[in-house]
């Protein structure tokens, strides 16, 4: 299961006061927001690979071009993971800058966090399904987003617009897009757009209507285009960014109506466990695949909307109702541990 100018966080174990990480910092809510509603989509695209037990990508192009499950292709395949990547790049600017003001040397922390990260990935891969993404993200984070830490934020911005643009041009999707996507989060978080994520209407609605007027022919050239080819990856993987976009600014715009409170309650206990809720995922895919049977190539669109449903109900309610309890998610505390080398609490203060 994604970067400055932020008060200092208090030591970790002190106490946690309301509306803030455990590290004291002001929690963004937008943020867990949108990373439930990413894992959301992300379960949706991945139901079919998991249940293959043999995947070794998060989403396979036979989904985009079966018939039923043509609406995959071109509103969920792609369109999720770049949201959950830009994250997390935003997630690990910001513990970095909470670092700095926590420990003599805040990138040793960073690479704890990530290579715990790696063995969780590994463990996952190797012993549930080879599509597993977390190991994806930690082999890059070390070997990109960890070293940009060095540089200014205008170089890691530039390296991620060509990071970002380079794939598709090239005929890659998926994987190849998550350095930029890591920079992208990392520079918007160092240049403060992620501290103004909440206080802005007008900016989302403009880029929201961008990336739809860009969005309509990628979508028309990816269905046109016989799937397979480079041309095909170049539509394809330009459509899945720009819908991203689409999905991002609506949400923020969303968040800024009187539907805020319904869209916080669903989707943010979700995201703020996002990482056991992703593990956890998996198992349950793999429970209802045997209950389900057959192949799941021949599974219909709303039987994988049946399973993501059944997956995510019982995952929101165990979110909602051990964080009214415990500060984290069980594997978030782990992660967090590991992280600063001590024990933070996990009650929540009274």
């Amino acid at each position: 299961m994604s970067p400055e100018t932020l008060p200092p966080a208090p030591e970790a174990g002190g106490p946690e006061r309301p509306g803030t990480t455990s590290s004291g910092r002001p929690r963004v809510a937008a943020l867990d927001v949108l990373r439930g509603f990413a894992l959301c989509g992300i379960l949706l695209a991945n139901v079919k690979p998991i249940a293959h037990l043999g995947g070794t990508a998060p989403v396979t192009e036979s989904a985009v071009a079966a018939q039923d499950g043509a609406w995959l292709g071109l509103l969920v395949d792609q369109r999720f993971f770049p949201i959950f990547s830009l994250l997390f790049g935003v997630g690990f600017s910001l513990l970095l800058d909470s670092a700095g003001h926590r420990v003599p040397r805040p990138r040793v922390a960073l690479l704890r966090r990530l290579l715990v990260l790696l063995a969780l990935g590994l463990t996952h891969m190797f012993l549930l399904w080879r599509g597993d993404i977390l190991t994806v993200y930690a082999v890059v984070g070390l070997l990109v987003l960890l070293p940009s830490t060095w540089l200014p934020r205008r170089v890691v911005a530039g390296l991620a617009a060509v990071l970002i643009a380079a794939p598709p041009i090239l005929g890659g999707n998926g994987v190849p897009l998550v350095p930029g996507l890591f920079l992208l989060g990392s520079a918007l978080t160092r240049y403060g757009v992620v501290d103004r994520l909440e206080h802005s209407v007008r900016v989302p609605a403009v880029l929201g209507l961008a990336f739809a007027a860009g969005a309509v022919p990628a979508l028309w050239l990816q269905v046109g285009t016989p799937v397979g080819g480079a041309a095909f990856n170049l539509w394809f993987a330009l459509a899945g960014l720009l819908i991203a976009g689409v999905y991002v600014c609506a949400l923020l715009l969303l968040l800024a109506t009187p539907l805020r409170p319904a869209l916080e309650k669903v989707f943010a206990p979700l995201g703020r466990m996002a990482l056991t809720n992703y593990l956890s995922a998996t198992v349950l895919v793999l429970v209802a695949a045997r209950v389900v049977g057959g192949s799941p190539d021949g599974w219909s669109s709303a039987t994988v909307l049946l399973i993501t449903g059944g997956v995510l109900v019982p995952q929101w309610l165990v979110s909602t109702l051990w964080l009214r309890r415990y500060r984290q998610g069980p594997l978030e505390w782990l992660w967090r541990w590991a992280t600063w080398a001590r024990r933070p609490p996990l009650l929540r203060a009274p």
